[in-house]
């Protein structure tokens, strides 16, 4: 029999929120906390003694991923709940930050009305998902589930030319515990919605069902730097000019093949970056999307010849540079009807749906059963200080993610 007396405190997950945005907060221009940074660290201390007040045990693995533990009556694989709370620039107060505090919320709902269950929980802060200082993304969840080997971690240089190892040792978070040594029989991850589909739709929850494959390059062009007064036009190897012919080539591959495919130029840099100079170099990033991984490669295929086209064109050269590669992943179904179950039993409206948006859930996916909740973003923004899900709609989610935890209890608590 379900009990639905048992409930988060939407106090506590709001105050929490509203704490950890003032870490690296930026008067009028949002949170700034980027991975292993010093807002980041102070952010990590709060989030350590959040944990420990809630009876937690805190261990900390080789890359800073943290883990609250609550004992289980034995020691059978835990159930995880995770995101992330290192932000982009400017960020809003939600994205990531949301999914590891409901955990804690579903931990104190818990203690509160002394519910032991016989697998342990474990809520999880993974390191660096945004991927802004360091490349890749996702990359405490990466090293977790061993796909990114822990040395080459720690030799990454970040966008400031620091040094990943290093600035984990700096902030006192170079934990000693072996990446992967907990490895959970189900993983939970609680997130707004990047994007405007359940505002729009005015649905209160989504339950999704897969994230997209993402593939990031960098695009360097060369060609040949001049005086912007005293070249004919006939005579240029512009390497902006290819840059600005191949970003209009990127919007076509996402026309073309239609659909989910998403396909964006983020960055520009032009080279020497002067009023009167031709550039001879220009650099931009690609970022192609899509939830079906054949469509997703042929993007990449259109990519490549969209860049030999304009080389020839342009008589410049362009080499294509691949920085990150995720395919895209398709939840676990037994997980993803928990989750709509739990929704029906406390009388949430719902709709599935595939995130545009990567997660560190769609790592997690690799090693255990996974799925993940939306509650929706007002206009879909995020990694915007206008951020915004109302508190109602917080703590529905957190609830919905309470009451899915427990049924996995039950259904897991048999073997």
């Amino acid at each position: 029999m379900r009990d639905l007396s048992v409930k988060i405190n939407s106090l506590y997950l709001l105050d929490n929120l509203n704490a950890l945005a003032q870490i690296g907060a930026i008067d009028g221009e949002g949170v700034t906390r980027l991975a292993l940074s010093e807002a980041d660290k102070l952010a990590r201390h709060h989030l350590k003694n959040w944990m420990e007040e809630l009876g937690l045990e805190v261990r900390i693995d080789q890359v800073g991923n943290i883990f609250g533990i609550r004992p289980g009556r034995t020691n059978s694989s835990p159930v995880m709940l995770g995101s992330h709370i290192d932000t982009v620039i400017g960020a809003g107060k939600l994205d990531g930050c949301y999914g590891v505090l409901a955990g804690l919320e579903c931990v104190r709902a818990l203690n509160e009305k002394k519910i032991e269950t016989n697998r342990p929980i474990v809520v999880a802060a993974y390191t660096n998902e945004e991927g802004v200082r360091y490349q890749p993304g996702m990359l405490g969840s990466s090293a977790h589930v061993g796909i990114l080997p822990v040395n080459k971690a720690m030799e990454i240089v970040g966008i400031d030319g620091s040094v990943f190892g290093k600035e984990l040792e700096r902030i006192g978070f170079a934990g000693t515990m072996p990446c992967g040594e907990i490895r959970p029989i189900v993983y939970l991850e609680l997130h707004i919605e990047q994007g405007p589909v359940l505002d729009q739709e005015q649905i209160p929850l989504g339950v999704v069902d897969g994230v997209v494959g993402i593939s990031w390059w960098e695009v360097t062009i060369t060609g040949s730097a001049n005086h912007a007064g005293t070249t004919p036009i006939e005579m240029r190897h512009d390497a902006g000019l290819s840059a600005a012919k191949m970003i209009i080539l990127v919007r076509n591959i996402a026309i073309s093949i239609g659909g989910n495919q998403r396909a964006t130029c983020g960055m520009v840099k032009f080279h020497p970056n002067a009023i009167n100079v031709i550039p001879g170099k220009s650099i931009f990033t690609v970022d192609l999307r899509n939830d079906n991984e054949e469509l997703l490669g042929k993007a990449e295929r259109m990519l490549g010849d969209y860049s030999r086209t304009v080389a020839q064109e342009d008589g410049v050269t362009i080499e294509l540079k691949m920085l990150e590669k995720v395919p895209p992943v398709h939840f676990d179904e037994k997980v993803i009807s928990v989750l709509e179950k739990a929704s029906d039993a406390l009388g949430i409206r719902f709709r599935r749906m595939v995130s545009g948006a990567g997660h560190d859930a769609q790592l997690m996916a690799g090693v255990c059963p996974a799925a993940m909740i939306f509650v929706p973003s007002l206009d879909g923004i995020s990694h915007s200080p206008r951020e915004f899900t109302s508190p109602e709609s917080l703590a529905l989610g957190a609830n919905a993610l309470l009451q899915a935890l427990l049924d996995i209890m039950k259904i897991n608590d048999v073997d």
